[in-house]
């Protein structure tokens, strides 16, 4: 058995500061108004446009983009922040302030931006009837001032819940086309909700299962002989994935475009943050519910492949930290791991990257990695990289790593999940 990392008392993240601030640029992305001026035929031009508005780099280089995000203000607006995901740093809460164009509604500030990069944001509004600015409770005060931004209809729901957040991708950034690529109705796959018996984790645990259409489905029956049957994705945190994000929409289009091969989906439930920290923190007993109650209950009702080579474990943040650790633990089940912005600084405290530490004294165990992590993370990025050097070191030729510009972000592993899946599981067309 791959070792387990001592439990951590801390539930957070090490306590970073951002190392660089992300580069603001004087002005913006369109001409602003002068101040005390009229601002309705700026206001009409931004609604045209959309926001964020992006402009050339004023240093002129293709690379890179000019970014504006807008508010317009009331007479009771004191002060708005943008927050991009893993842009803004909550200790430089300055970073990205916006400013006022005085004497007008306007409010704006513009970041010097990679062309590449894409990204969830959120806009904080401070509109009075809190704490005075700079006092010791109005940064906690102003990250509950959310405020949607009206000239941007493209959403991506919350985790968790809540209001939906906004999103950009600038002109270079990997497309979203996966998620839309064509099916025709009668090869669709079903998602259906179930309670897992689980004496492992305790009762019952929710969970989401993906067949593929019948027409692509092997006939059931016996069970289906060693490297046949329907390959396996399991994907973790999937009250999200699955009822929220659509992944049975992806499978469908890779199916359907012969990306990957006709396969079933197993979308086990994380729910809530307490659970998701107690599990999904390289526990044996919930690999154990994975490999000897998850897993068979599905065999059950499918005809799956037993092939670890044809199964891929596929987690985000905490996941991706618990879909490498469990891979190594149990390389007779899961041959293939798909982890973006994992973990990997975990547990915080004496025993850091406990996984990273533990691959230098063990045996190459027959996995593929493709491992991807977003270069805005400053406080994970480093772990991810030690722990690809050490997947080298290890042996692991066969180890894909790549960095996306973007954060901890949902957007970046949407597109992350879709082009990772058909290098482990390739179809006839990949």
């Amino acid at each position: 058995m791959f070792a387990s990392p001592p439990p951590s008392a801390l539930r957070h993240p090490p306590r970073t500061p951002r190392p660089v601030p992300v580069p603001r640029v004087s002005g913006a992305a369109l001409p602003l108004p002068g101040p005390g001026t009229v601002t309705g035929d700026f206001w009409a031009e931004v609604a045209r446009r959309g926001t964020p508005v992006v402009g050339p780099d004023p240093a002129g280089d293709p690379g890179h983009r000019s970014v504006t995000f807008l508010w317009r203000g009331s007479p009771a607006t004191r002060a708005v922040r943008a927050v991009p995901n893993k842009l803004a740093d909550p200790r430089d809460p300055r970073a990205t302030a916006m400013e006022r164009v005085p004497d007008t509604d306007v409010w704006h500030v513009t970041l010097r931006l990679g062309a590449d990069w894409q990204g969830t944001y959120e806009l904080l509004v401070d509109e009075g009837g809190g704490p005075a600015p700079g006092s010791p409770k109005y940064a906690a005060w102003l990250r509950t001032r959310r405020r949607p931004d009206p000239f941007n209809s493209q959403t991506l729901p919350r985790r968790w819940g809540g209001e939906p957040l906004h999103w950009a991708a600038l002109p270079q950034a990997p497309g979203q086309g996966a998620w839309s690529l064509p099916c025709p109705v009668g090869a669709r796959g079903t998602l259906s909700e179930h309670a897992v018996p689980s004496v492992r984790l305790g009762g019952t645990r929710r969970t989401w299962l993906y067949t593929p259409a019948a027409a692509c489905r092997p006939a059931a029956g016996a069970a289906p002989a060693p490297g046949s049957g329907l390959p396996l994705l399991v994907l973790l945190d999937g009250e999200h994935w699955g009822p929220v994000l659509g992944v049975a929409g992806l499978l469908d289009g890779l199916i359907a475009a012969g990306l990957v091969p006709p396969m079933a989906a197993l979308l086990p439930d994380s729910v809530d943050a307490d659970t998701r920290w107690a599990e999904l923190t390289c526990r044996p007993e919930y690999l154990a519910f994975l490999t000897e109650e998850l897993i068979p209950w599905a065999a059950e009702r499918l005809p799956l492949t037993s092939d670890p080579a044809r199964t891929v474990l596929a987690g985000q943040s905490l996941g991706g930290l618990t879909a490498a650790w469990a891979a190594l633990a149990a390389p007779h089940r899961f041959g293939n791991v798909l982890a973006q912005s994992g973990s990997f600084w975990w547990p915080n405290g004496p025993e850091a990257e406990c996984l990273t530490r533990t691959l230098a004294t063990t045996p190459r165990r027959p996995v593929r990695f493709r491992l991807s992590s977003g270069r805005q993370e400053w406080v994970a990025l480093p772990a991810a990289r030690r722990l690809r050097a050490a997947l080298a070191e290890a042996g692991y030729d066969d180890a894909e790593y790549h960095e996306f510009n973007g954060g901890h972000d949902y957007l970046c592993w949407r597109t992350e999940l879709a082009a990772g899946l058909p290098k482990l599981l390739p179809g006839p067309a990949a």
